[in-house]
């Protein structure tokens, strides 16, 4: 596959990101694409060449090695990799849509912007660019969980025990090179759960300011009203009075 060019294609998200969707794209193609496609294939290259079991039993190679290893890792992190990339698609896509409707806008009134910026979070693209990053996140937390239901764990043992036909008894099966395919495991795990991290932490910023937002547009109007209505200030001032002056009569009374 050419990683290269869903790079190219996935950069221009970097305009319409925050901080933490810049950290989250280069965390993506720095520690996990490139990692991927420079070291993870080679080493898992020779998975299935190099899987031996202690018997010369035709067939039980490839039952142990089908029983042990249910789906490759290298496939596993590959869809992986396709499916948290594509949501970003989805914003750029709205993006280029809200361009093709300013320009149609533009076309028919003479010039006029419909959109001030169609980049900028807002409205229905605030909703898109959220959504991306739920699914992000949650493609990543599912694959993870995954990983950790077929193999039981995010660990390789070096000796695996098989007793399915048409092996003669329980034969002992080692795979090439464990430590090392341990460690790139862990660190495509460590990665991809930082990873879910970065997304957790845009949808709370994006959240968060718009909660703000909608604050200070109230406490703005409340302020406009009570400009614009000068007898509301009056008369909560007379209440205020009326309140002193009543408090004061009744400690007279006391």
């Amino acid at each position: 596959m050419n990683w290269s060019g869903l790079e190219n294609l996935l950069s221009g998200v970097n305009k319409y990101s925050t901080a933490f969707g810049r950290i989250w794209l280069s965390m993506v193609f720095v520690f996990r694409v490139m990692v991927f496609v420079v070291a993870a294939q080679r080493v898992w290259g020779d998975e299935s060449k190099d899987f031996v079991c202690n018997t010369k039993q035709p067939g039980c190679n490839n039952v142990c090695y089908d029983h042990i290893f249910p789906i490759s890792h290298i496939r596993l992190w590959a869809l992986q990799l396709i499916f948290v990339t594509c949501p970003s698609l989805m914003v750029m896509a709205h993006v280029k849509y809200r361009e093709g409707k300013d320009r149609k806008y533009m076309a028919v009134h003479q010039g006029s912007h419909l959109y001030a910026n169609p980049g900028k979070k807002r409205g229905g693209l605030w909703w898109t660019y959220l959504v991306s990053l739920v699914f992000k996140a949650g493609f990543d937390t599912s694959f993870l969980y995954i990983l950790y239901r077929i193999y039981h764990g995010y660990d390789l043992p070096k000796l695996s025990k098989c007793s399915l036909a048409p092996c003669p008894n329980t034969v002992d099966c080692f795979i090439s090179r464990p430590t090392e395919k341990k460690i790139f495991m862990l660190f495509m795990v460590v990665s991809s759960a930082i990873c879910i991290l970065m997304c957790l932490l845009e949808m709370i910023y994006l959240i968060g300011k718009r909660i703000l937002k909608v604050i200070n547009i109230r406490n703005e109007n409340q302020r406009v009203y009570r400009r614009a209505d000068p007898t509301l200030a009056e008369s909560q001032l007379s209440l205020s009075k009326r309140e002193k002056t009543e408090g004061r009569q009744k400690t007279t009374l006391l």
